[in-house]
């Protein structure tokens, strides 16, 4: 499950998402977003749905590699879509035992589960499609007005960037470490909660050892560079907006109004 997870990584290949502004990507993961809980009806999810295949098929990533991705919040997705059924009140449609299921809480999980899918793995496109570097000159760039405000953007960009970057780092350490203990005969899977808890303490600790050795290693090499934050310092590739990127632009605006008018007025 853990190589399940694509958040953070980063699918090379040639294709027109992968040339674009990471500004433009960035802007149009909010845009997707913020459109997904505005729609009131079927219809703005279907229109989202096939904005979310056009730009999948643009950007050459294999599908399958994205719908792999979901297999790691199946567990979360379960959850929503267990609580909206049978806490959501309203006409009831089905009684088991204590438990009633409306027909209000069926719509509402329902939507929730397709809206966070789409959540998912609209995101993660940015990421699949974006180097952590161009991601976080991407940020920085979005970013810049708030340093009137005396906010330390670069910083906070490279944060999450490097945030980012380690996540499928980690990922293959915990791996590695669960096949060493595997193969010491731990076991990971029998037992009730409270003991598959306490099996996962000899997991944790290398893991959280590993990690702070990582950062730890990370602000040494940053320091040996002479890295002292992102006031005065040049980009060897700075972000130019291009044909393509104001184009993607304005087709960002009119999916968005027309999801609007689609989603809610319709």
């Amino acid at each position: 499950m853990l190589r399940d997870i694509t958040l953070g990584q980063y699918y090379a290949t040639e294709s027109l998402i992968h040339k674009m502004d990471p500004r433009v990507k960035l802007a149009g993961t909010f845009i997707y977003i913020i459109a997904l809980f505005c729609f009131k009806n079927a219809w703005g999810y279907v229109a989202a749905a096939v904005f979310l295949g056009l730009v999948i098929v643009l950007s050459k990533v294999p599908f399958k590699f994205m719908v792999k991705g979901m297999r790691s919040i199946l567990f979360l997705l379960l959850i929503t879509v267990i609580f909206n059924l049978f806490l959501t009140p309203g006409e009831v449609l089905v009684v088991l035992w204590k438990l009633k299921i409306t027909k209000e809480g069926l719509v509402l999980a329902i939507t929730m589960a397709v809206r966070l899918t789409m959540l998912i793995i609209g995101s993660s496109i940015m990421t699949l499609t974006t180097t952590p570097n161009n991601l976080t000159d991407g940020m920085e760039k979005m970013l810049k007005p708030l340093k009137l405000f005396k906010v330390p953007v670069h910083e906070v960009a490279m944060m999450m960037s490097i945030a980012l970057r380690f996540i499928p780092i980690l990922l293959e350490e915990t791996d590695k470490i669960m096949k060493a203990q595997l193969a010491r005969g731990a076991d990971f899977e029998s037992g009730n909660l409270l003991k598959r808890a306490k099996a996962m303490v000899p997991l944790l600790v290398p893991l959280f050892i590993s990690a702070f050795r990582r950062a730890n290693d990370l602000a040494m090499a940053m320091e040996a560079r002479c890295y002292r934050g992102g006031e005065g310092r040049t980009k060897m590739k700075p972000l130019i907006y291009r044909k393509r990127d104001y184009i993607a632009y304005a087709v960002l605006l009119f999916y968005f109004a027309g999801s609007i008018v689609v989603g809610r007025l319709l």
